[in-house]
């Protein structure tokens, strides 16, 4: 038996989050789906998001871009750009504990995921931060990522994996997956493992060094 918690990264995506979305509603699973802000200035995608939203998913905040990550960029004014405007983007759609999860180029939980400026952005405005345990790499094998994923829920008591919503094919295994997994006894909840939350509302509550670059900006 084992705890997993599923979350969809970099969407939304016509043609694929909606199969999602059908494939978790036929089972009863919610999950989290972690948007990129300028994806939502389409209508359709848009659409999605707000169905999502409407079927008891949480919606968070994957940053505006999706361009580089945030413990990598420079300019002091990363936060406002990335975050803020993806937020303002999800508007009505907010979670009221402001979920947002930031990227790490591959997966990575290195200081690449944020910076000191950052942080002081995420705790200003209370955000909760939320990362990963399990992430099989669907983006970058999207016909091979089921068994990788079901050894990694079989490695830890609760998972609280990270796949993508985009259209590399991976998606197409969502409902294998799913069913292997509960049938090696996945009892499916929403909510997030606590290691993998170390900001949360806007308070530190875990040490966060490894993740935060010691970059130096320019105005």
């Amino acid at each position: 038996m084992f705890d997993l918690t599923l979350s969809f990264d970099n969407g939304p995506e016509p043609g694929i989050t909606g199969n999602v979305l059908d494939i978790l509603a036929e089972r009863g699973i919610r999950s989290t789906f972690f948007v990129i802000g300028n994806k939502l200035e389409d209508p359709e995608r848009l659409r999605l998001v707000h169905r999502a939203h409407g079927e008891g998913h949480w919606i968070g905040n994957h940053t505006f871009t999706h361009s580089l990550p945030l413990g990598r960029q420079r300019d002091a004014d990363s936060a406002e750009k990335e975050i803020a405007r993806a937020q303002a983007a999800l508007g009505e759609l907010t979670h009221p504990d402001r979920w947002f999860r930031p990227f790490g180029g591959g997966g990575k939980l290195d200081d690449g995921l944020l910076k000191p400026s950052v942080v002081d952005y995420l705790t200003r405005n209370r955000f909760t931060c939320v990362l990963w345990n399990a992430i099989p790499r669907d983006w970058d094998d999207p016909d091979g990522w089921v068994e990788r994923a079901l050894d990694q829920c079989r490695s830890q008591p609760w998972s609280l994996m990270v796949l993508h919503d985009l259209p590399s094919g991976a998606m197409d295994h969502i409902e294998e997956f799913l069913d292997r997994a509960q049938a090696a006894g996945a009892r499916f909840r929403q909510d997030f493992p606590p290691a993998c939350v170390p900001i949360r509302r806007g308070e530190i509550i875990l040490p966060i060094d490894r993740y935060v670059s010691s970059i130096e900006e320019s105005v």
